[in-house]
């Protein structure tokens, strides 16, 4: 009888699109273990690692490599990748969670800015201050992809270790390489909605230092409307 056959949902598929042919996957923050188990199914990988730091989340994995019929995965009850070796891995998944966190994870684990893994980012939150924290690092943004799912956009930062020259304040916000991405005016927007709500929260403070930072937002936001309206009618980045 053929297998039951596992879907995914847009922003896992993306990231799932990203992982190299023969991958040796670690997924970090793995969860219901959807994305080791939909690769391995289609042949897409050689190993997979699916490492949480809750022993819930990874019962969910095993239900559903057990649901889908997938033997071979390496359950992992660690914190990061504290229980993971270098050399176990050359594709590193850290999804669905916020950049500072992420930023924590790597900076616990050095080696993989080594220059020998991928890393596939996805932060739900402060994606600028991951941007910011990567080149300072020893990470390099080889590039972003977007993705909708649902009502969210999703941004997914491809990332090796590698010399980049930190990004100003603008390019934190507006992000990487991005420029092409069917989705990128609607990110942009997204962003520029944030530092509104930013800058209205900032300006009913009456302090120096919430209007010295309102200050600041804007002019990021007035750079984010240029650049969305040159995209818009064609002039480039």
């Amino acid at each position: 009888m053929e297998k039951k056959q596992l879907l995914l949902q847009p922003r896992l598929q993306m990231l799932a699109d990203l992982v190299p042919e023969g991958a040796r996957l670690a997924d970090i923050g793995t969860d219901h273990g959807y994305l080791p188990v939909w690769l391995l199914q289609r042949g897409r990988i050689r190993t997979a690692i699916a490492a949480d730091i809750g022993e819930e989340p990874l019962y969910h994995a095993r239900r559903t490599a057990l649901e889908y019929g997938i033997g071979g995965v390496d359950f992992r009850l660690c914190d990061g990748l504290r229980g993971i070796g270098a050399q176990e891995t050359d594709t590193i998944v850290i999804a669905g969670m916020g950049g500072e966190t992420i930023a924590h994870i790597l900076q616990a684990s050095p080696w993989t800015a080594d220059g020998a893994h991928i890393l596939l980012l996805q932060p739900m939150t402060k994606v600028e201050q991951l941007r910011l924290w990567l080149p300072e690092n020893g990470y390099r943004i080889a590039g972003e992809r977007l993705v909708q799912d649902k009502d969210f956009l999703y941004t997914i930062l491809q990332v090796t270790g590698g010399t980049q020259e930190p990004l100003d304040e603008v390019g934190q916000y507006s992000g990487v390489h991005l420029d092409n991405d069917p989705l990128y005016d609607a990110y942009l927007q997204h962003q520029i909605d944030r530092l509104q709500r930013a800058i209205e929260g900032r300006n009913r403070s009456g302090s120096a230092e919430n209007r010295f930072e309102a200050d600041r937002l804007l002019r990021i936001c007035q750079a984010l409307e240029e650049k969305r309206r040159r995209l818009s009618h064609g002039d480039g980045a």
